[in-house]
């Protein structure tokens, strides 16, 4: 499998390193904007490779010479201001930068799948859908995927269970306007109450990424760790659950959106979307998040095409 990081930032690297460790394609291409820093995480990665687990060719790339690649993690981005509030202040650079590299992309990589991790993600989820003219099932985001990560984390140092243990999901926007899933969270079978405390949590993940970036200029650890779950489940054909970003026609009665929904994921890309039950609370967080998706998504996008 040939696997290509587009952005090799601080994020980019970070993906990089951890799929050299895990060993999750055959061959490695880091690609840039700046030719010079990719080719020296290159040949850093390539000295890695006798204590990793398996062999792979590792090489750098300019981002118009990528081709033939089996997926495509897009992480390439603008600066952002050092106190930035919200991922959508991005959104203007990001879509002019995505408009200018995912077209050629697209035509020299016709069987690859795309997973965006660059911010806001959903906003690019759905360009990039656009952009590729790809069938949805071949482009996702890492949306929520990393904040139901940290909230199993949270919630299994309040509970003392293992965070793989405890089956929790936060849906809708990668930002402020998410919502977690209590009516269908477990351990062991046992729900996972609505509580005050685990409202604490979850509002203590809401606000963890933007918190982390303002603490240390931008965050890499556990992005990079929920893309390498991504990659493996592509990789391995696992039919893995998780929730990403991708553009549906329809969804538990919202349609033509983009954002995290809850889906099975394998080889071919996404397989299919699954549709928890909402209790009430659950479907007006829904319809709030769909709301504002799709005023982001007609004002970065469509508002350009007027």
């Amino acid at each position: 499998m040939k696997l290509a990081i587009i952005g090799i930032g601080h994020v980019g690297s970070s993906i990089a390193y951890a799929v050299a460790l895990k060993g999750l394609c055959n061959h490695l291409v880091l690609a840039s904007r700046n030719v010079t820093k990719a080719q020296g995480d290159a040949l850093d990665l390539q000295h890695t490779l006798s204590f990793c687990e398996r062999p792979m060719i590792i090489e750098s790339s300019a981002i118009d010479e990528v081709k033939d690649c089996d997926i495509l993690v897009i992480t390439v981005s603008v600066q952002g201001n050092n106190q930035m509030t919200s991922r959508m202040e991005l959104a203007p650079g990001n879509v002019k930068l995505f408009r200018q590299i995912i077209p050629s992309l697209t035509q020299k990589n016709p069987q690859a799948i795309f997973i965006i991790i660059t911010n806001p993600v959903d906003v690019l989820t759905y360009l990039t859908t656009q952009l590729s003219r790809f069938p949805p099932s071949k482009v996702m985001g890492v949306g929520t995927l990393v904040d139901s990560a940290r909230f199993r984390a949270l919630l299994s140092a309040e509970e003392l269970i293992h965070p793989d243990d405890m089956r929790a999901y936060i849906l809708g926007e990668h930002g402020p306007s998410q919502f977690p899933v209590f009516s269908n969270a477990f351990a062991g079978s046992e729900r996972i109450a609505d509580t005050p405390c685990h409202r604490r949590i979850f509002q203590e993940v809401n606000h963890a990424g933007m918190n982390i970036y303002n603490l240390k200029g931008y965050t890499n650890y556990a992005i990079a760790t929920a893309t390498c779950e991504v990659i493996k489940a592509i990789m391995y054909d696992d039919h893995r659950t998780m929730p990403l970003s991708t553009y549906f026609d329809e969804w538990n009665g919202i349609r033509n959106n983009c954002f995290s929904i809850p889906l099975v994921v394998g080889r071919v890309g996404i397989i299919r979307h699954l549709h928890p039950e909402l209790n009430d609370e659950e479907k007006i967080a829904l319809d709030e998040t769909a709301k504002l998706m799709k005023e982001y998504i007609n004002q970065h996008i469509h508002s350009e095409q007027i």
